[in-house]
């Protein structure tokens, strides 16, 4: 789904305030534009440092893979660090949204099968391909929870790990830094929730809806949890990977079993077996043999 930016409704924070609350730390930039390896890191590592003496223990993990910052912290801390985050000038909000770590139960990933039931060759060429594409994924995302060996359920949990198949996940921006942020927080399986953001920043608004209609998340404080997309009798949370994809169980994405031809085209003829060739020519010589003969006692 596409993501609409919003910046803050309010103004950016008072840069004398922001200086006595962390050393302002911008990135330089080189004779190109480009900003110097040097800088960035002491730019984040100032941040870091900020967060860490805000939110102390609510930290859980951090990373700055990629060139860029990751920060997870503790749910009954997701207001706070949004809090924070602004006041350390993160005046941008880009989006917020929910992760469902879970595999996915579909015909995309072998798990349905969509092949028939004694088509064995096929179910193990559509596995396969799915493990090759878990590989690579599992190679580019490695994972960062427990003894690396990823989420609870042997998933790939991303950047600053994480414990909980539900994440909750935003991008802040700060326009005079030049540095982006994104923060995590994992969730209650059973019960997933975390205090509304859109107090601190109303462009989370309508993200906080959208993430209740599709993910089954709590905002606790929203002032209008409505769903934007959905009727109101929708049963279900269609972005959670458990969610079953009907009109693919009943019609399977293409290319995981063989295409039917158009009524259009026609069908070539099989090619015969050597069997079947063999019986061809051996029937065929003793009919030509005959009409040798034939022509023979003619003359």
């Amino acid at each position: 789904m596409s993501r609409l930016s919003s910046a803050d409704a309010g103004g950016p924070a008072d840069p004398a305030g922001e200086a006595e609350t962390v050393p302002e730390v911008v990135a330089d930039q080189g004779p190109s534009g480009d900003e110097t390896p040097a800088s960035v890191d002491d730019a984040r590592q100032a941040v870091l440092d900020a967060l860490a003496t805000e939110l102390g223990d609510d930290i859980v993990g951090t990373d700055t893979t990629r060139d860029d910052m990751w920060v997870r912290v503790r749910p009954e801390a997701w207001r706070r660090a949004a809090e924070t985050a602004k006041m350390l000038g993160f005046d941008y909000f880009c989006f917020l949204s929910g992760l469902d770590w879970a595999p996915s139960t579909s015909v995309t990933r072998g798990e349905v099968s969509a092949s028939d039931p004694g088509d064995d060759g096929e179910e193990v060429a559509t596995a396969a391909a799915d493990a090759a594409d878990d590989d690579a994924e599992a190679a580019e995302y490695p994972a960062t929870t427990g003894d690396d060996a990823g989420g609870p359920g042997n998933w790939h949990t991303g950047y600053a790990g994480g414990d909980s198949r539900f994440q909750m996940l935003a991008r802040l921006y700060s326009i005079r830094r030049r540095l982006g942020i994104t923060l995590k927080a994992d969730l209650d399986e059973e019960t997933p929730s975390v205090e509304t953001w859109s107090q601190v920043y109303p462009g989370a608004d309508w993200h906080e809806r959208e993430t209740a209609e599709m993910f089954g998340f709590d905002f606790v404080g929203h002032p209008n949890l409505i769903k934007l997309y959905l009727p109101g009798e929708f049963e279900g949370f269609p972005l959670r990977k458990d969610f079953p994809l009907l009109s693919r169980e009943v019609k399977p994405w293409p290319g995981l079993v063989d295409v039917e031809p158009m009524p259009e085209e026609a069908e070539e003829p099989a090619a015969p077996t050597e069997g079947e060739q063999a019986a061809t020519e051996a029937e065929a010589t003793p009919a030509a043999s005959g009409a040798s003969g034939t022509e023979g006692g003619a003359k």
